[in-house]
This record gives C-alpha cells, structure tokens and sequence, in this order.
C-alpha cells in the first residue's frame, strides 16, 4: 500500500470509529449498533482488493478492540474485519469498476450479517454470551438493516475518495492506449523507413551527378 492510501485509509478509518463511538452507540437503538467502520472497510476493499482490504479490516478492528469503551478480548474485531476484508475483496471486478449499486448493496448486507455470526462464534469460543443472551436472530437482523440503511451515504463516498487518492490501473484506459499508441509509432517508422528506402528507385529522370 503507498503512502497516500494508508493516509486516506487511516482517516476514514478513524472519523468511522469516533462517529460509531461517540455518537451512534449513544442512541441506544434497538438491537445492533450501527457500524460505519464495517462500511469503511467494506467500500477500501471493494476499490483495493482483497489483500488491502485484509489489512485495513485487521487495522481497523485491532483498533476498534483497544478504543474505549471495549468490553470484548483484544484482537476478536480485528478477526472479524480481516476476514471480512478479505472476502469483500474478492467481489472486487477486474476492471476495478462496478457497473451496478446492486453489488454494493449486497456485499454490505452479506458483510453485516457475516461479521455479526462471525463476531457471535469467536465470543463464544472466549466463553462470551452476550449475544446469546440478547438473541442472535434479533443481532443478525437489526444489524443488516443498520448497516443497509446507512451504506448508501458511507459506501459510495468511500470508493469514490479511494478511487481519486490512487487510481486503479486496472480501471483506466491509458496503459492500453499508451501500448497501442507506441505500436503505431513503431509500425510508422517502420513503413516510412521503407518508404525512404525505396524512393530512390521511385525517382526517375533525375539527372545523375
């Protein structure tokens, strides 16, 4: 990753946490708690692949695990956004484009219920059952919905900010163009310098010195 991606990365990352903390865990809704910071990490790995995308998600959960007020085992979250970063990444399309909002929208609500089953199986290998004891089904739910409701404003600015910061090779038309340009240049040298050399024999008339 280059320095401008792990700059821009790592200020999403943070504005997400501290809105998720200071502001959206406050309301007190029911069920889940909606997780802008599962958004983040779903549009980066959505532009940046799913290697990026592993790495910013165990960034972004590592740092989620250690922000107060966190009352679960360090490195739990961390897990969850890793592989939850690693799966979005492979919906990622080879031309680094997305043709449809449909995939998007998708891809959240699979995250947001993977990551709550996820985060609800690794507790309970810790001996937390906290989600047990609110009811998983009511988690699952709420939390797809939270996060469906909420993507459109996040995800989309999300992949567009990545996208401007550092442009996808894969996406753009100037390698290609710049292959084929180089080509024609080659081959019209390569037809001139026959050309030059069979004019002498084209001239006729020309009085000899």
């Amino acid at each position: 990753m280059r320095l401008n991606r792990i700059l821009l990365s790592t200020a999403l990352v943070v504005v997400a946490l501290v809105v998720q903390v200071t502001v959206l865990a406050r309301l007190h809704l029911p069920g889940a708690v909606p997780d802008p910071l599962l958004l983040v990490v779903v549009g980066l790995a959505l532009v940046h692949g799913h290697t990026n995308g592993a790495v910013i998600g165990f960034c972004a959960g590592l740092l989620a695990d250690i922000a107060p007020p966190a009352d679960h085992a360090t490195g739990r979250y961390a897990l969850v956004l890793c592989v939850i970063g690693y799966l979005v990444g492979l919906a990622r399309p080879e031309t680094g484009k997305l043709r449809s909002a449909t995939v998007p929208m998708l891809v959240v609500v699979a995250a947001a219920v993977g990551s709550t089953l996820l985060y609800a199986g690794v507790g309970s290998l810790v001996g937390d059952t906290a989600a047990r004891n609110v009811g998983l089904t009511s988690l699952v739910f709420t939390a797809a919905l939270y996060d469906l409701l909420l993507a459109p404003f996040v995800v989309p600015l999300v992949m567009a900010m990545a996208r401007r910061v550092q442009p996808d090779p894969l996406s753009a038309d100037g390698p290609s163009t710049m292959g084929g340009s180089r080509t024609n240049r080659v081959g019209g040298q390569r037809a001139g310098l026959r050309t030059g050399l069979r004019r002498p024999s084209r001239l006729k008339g020309v009085k000899r010195l």
